[in-house]
């Protein structure tokens, strides 16, 4: 009995395992959200493992995008589990404000993860997309990260002055062992993805029913308890 019990068990824990990982990588994600190309995927046009994420915010993306192109570590922060991102060193704390001086971006400029971690801002249309790369291996030479990587966001116009804002995370193996690597590095964007989207939504959703306090011109206003100003990099 117990035989024959014992493929039930593995097939239904391996289903399990299956269908909480579909749900992580395509979390709020319509199937056509997950399955259209979307600005960067051109530049990993093979990916080992892709995360496709979304959520609709109730303000236009004309209030959504100053949240978005603030992002970084020494900018806006990412809205997610600040004490535990800073756990590790990243020095962040999410903004409540949109602050002027994190409001312009270009290709070629720099978000950073971490002190010691930065992203490439590899294209950026105001108020629709911005599309973060890691640096690849030739740049980043022995400090490398075992994947390629890029990091989208797009914003669309959705009914009743709505927003659609969609993420999208493509891995690219580099060796043979990168997805002991990469999967559980998705596992953690996952959680901290879902936490940064719903932290864009609720602030984006409260500034639009009070604009007045909106923009901040400056760091200490932006940042409880922040004393340094904001960096360009």
């Amino acid at each position: 009995m117990r035989r024959s019990l014992a493929p039930v068990v593995v097939g239904a824990v391996v289903l399990s395992v299956v269908t909480l990982r579909w749900s992580a990588l395509h979390w709020g994600a319509t199937t056509e959200e997950s399955r259209e190309p979307l600005p960067g995927d051109e530049l990993l046009p093979v990916a080992g493992l892709v995360a496709t994420r979304a959520i609709t915010i109730q303000a236009p993306p004309e209030d959504v995008w100053p949240w978005v192109v603030q992002l970084g570590a020494d900018r806006g922060g990412f809205y997610s589990y600040d004490r535990i991102e800073n756990l590790v060193g990243c020095r962040l704390h999410s903004a409540d404000s949109v602050v002027e001086e994190w409001q312009h971006l270009e290709a070629g400029d720099v978000v950073r993860l971490h002190p010691q971690v930065a992203l490439a801002v590899a294209s950026v249309d105001p108020g629709r997309s911005l599309v973060l790369r890691a640096p690849q291996a030739e740049q980043a030479g022995s400090e490398a990260a075992p994947y390629d990587f890029t990091w989208s966001f797009v914003l669309r116009r959705h009914p009743h002055r709505a927003t659609r804002l969609i993420t999208r995370e493509r891995f690219a193996h580099t060796h043979r062992w990168s997805p002991l690597v990469v999967e559980p590095v998705s596992v953690a964007s996952s959680l901290m993805s879902q936490k940064m989207l719903r932290g864009i939504r609720d602030r984006a959703e409260r500034a639009a029913q009070e604009p007045s306090r909106t923009l901040s011109p400056g760091w200490p206003s932006a940042r409880r308890g922040g004393s340094r100003p904001p960096s360009r990099r």
